[in-house]
């Protein structure tokens, strides 16, 4: 079903839909609308601000129905895209030519996302059609140095989860103050020693029955590290984990710190030779650097789940883990049932699980949040990423603070799990 929207000389807006073969069959289609099917026509009249107003508020709401994906894509193709990630340290002699290999062969798929490669190895996620995702993928592991990669699946409900595709060489793999370039990453032996998402666990138990067990004395022996930032913790993290007291993982400082006895500094204060430090991260590639970095401070015992929480979630299910998983695309929130609905039935029916589900706080009131997902300020030059109740959501128009409520560059409150879009969407638009 396609349409297009017809706007009078008066202002008054008619739409007609029908049946096109495909978005191109019709003429007059404009960038957005024609992108999911609804090319605009305008009878009668030049396009003016008006013209322009009615546009973008209807492409604002038929985005809201379909993805950002490339335009030969329909909504039935959109079921099927899923997001691909990766990352393996390897050393690549010669990454300019591993980029342009990689840029041929992607040369005409449907692929966007973000895909970053040098002499220390490669770091992608993205998406697409899963036939095509999973191409790149068999493409890849035919390389020996890529043949026996972790790949982690999931899906993409809405199509495309990033804008484009940017593929390139980039100093670092993962951005950190100073960069990683110098760091040990090629040697396995300066990172943290991988456990099997079973044995994660396990010790996860173990440490909580030894607590239970000591009557409110917790284990000193270990350490949950939660190495991803503080808003990430905010909508889902293991059970007995701090609250990373970071917003972005380049100026994170575990270990770090020059004096003892920082309150933010978990491990200030701990003996670096017998202290088990169990870090953990989304994928798994944060923990890898950082881990290398804590060895050359002196720490012995370090651990990491292999494949990251999302690695963990698809085997184990949410068993010690609360709430959702926090996301680098479009889609910013994931339930545990993403990964795997058969084990999220048997970690529901702790009581344990009930008790812990209600830790998400609103940022402007502190109210508890019925949705664990982010949103950004409605003001464009805050764009703060926050938690937010419905009453505070309606109260200050999609904004995080009254300040924000009166900037010029304000947009609307979307509903729903819309994201924002470019500035000249809603320039026009009386919010």
């Amino acid at each position: 079903m396609r349409g297009w929207c017809a706007v009078s000389s008066s202002g008054s807006l008619s739409l007609n839909f029908g049946l096109y073969p495909s978005p191109k069959a019709a003429n007059g289609a404009c960038g957005c609308c024609f992108h999911h099917g609804f090319p605009r026509k305008v009878v009668g009249v030049k396009s003016n601000n008006n013209t322009r107003k009615v546009h973008r508020a209807i492409s604002i709401s038929c985005c809201a129905s379909a993805s950002n994906s490339n335009d030969k894509v329909c909504q039935a193709e959109i079921e099927n895209f899923v997001v691909v990630n990766f990352y393996r340290f390897v050393f690549i002699k010669d990454p300019q030519h591993e980029v342009a290999k990689h840029l041929t062969f992607l040369k005409g798929l449907n692929i966007h996302g973000r895909i970053y490669i040098n002499e220390q190895g490669i770091n992608a996620q993205y998406s697409g059609p899963s036939e095509e995702t999973f191409a790149y993928v068999k493409w890849l592991k035919e390389d020996e140095k890529f043949s026996d990669i972790l790949v982690q699946t999931s899906p993409a409900l809405n199509g495309h989860t990033f804008p484009k595709l940017k593929l390139r060489y980039k100093p670092s793999l993962v951005q950190f103050e100073g960069g990683v370039s110098h760091l040990p990453l090629l040697d396995p032996s300066m990172r943290a020693t991988p456990l099997a998402p079973s044995e994660w666990r396990e010790r996860l138990e173990a440490v909580d029955n030894n607590d239970k067990a000591s009557n409110s004395n917790p284990s000193t022996d270990y350490i949950l590290l939660d190495v991803r930032n503080g808003y990430e913790w905010d909508i889902g993290h293991f059970q007995g984990a701090q609250r990373p007291d970071v917003d972005c993982f380049r100026r994170t400082s575990f270990g770090l710190s020059p004096i003892e006895g920082v309150a933010s500094d978990l491990l200030s204060n701990v003996d670096k030779q017998k202290t088990n430090i169990m870090m953990y991260c989304t994928g798994g590639i944060r923990c890898d650097v950082y881990s290398t970095i804590l060895r050359q401070q002196g720490f012995q015992n370090l651990y990491t789940v292999e494949g990251g929480v999302s690695h963990y979630l698809k085997t184990e299910g949410p068993v010690k883990w609360v709430g959702n998983l926090f996301t680098f695309d479009s889609r910013l929130s994931l339930p545990p049932s993403t990964y795997n609905e058969e084990t999220l039935i048997e970690a529901s029916m702790t009581q344990q699980a009930l008790e812990n589900d209600k830790f998400a706080k609103c940022y402007v009131c502190g109210s508890q949040v019925s949705e664990l997902r982010h949103r950004n300020c409605a003001n464009l030059d805050c764009n703060l990423l926050f938690l937010c109740c419905a009453n505070c959501l309606m109260d200050l128009r999609g904004c995080c603070c009254y300040n924000c409520t009166t900037a010029p560059r304000r947009r609307p409150v979307l509903p729903g799990f819309q994201r924002y879009k470019k500035w000249h969407m809603y320039r026009d638009l009386e919010v």
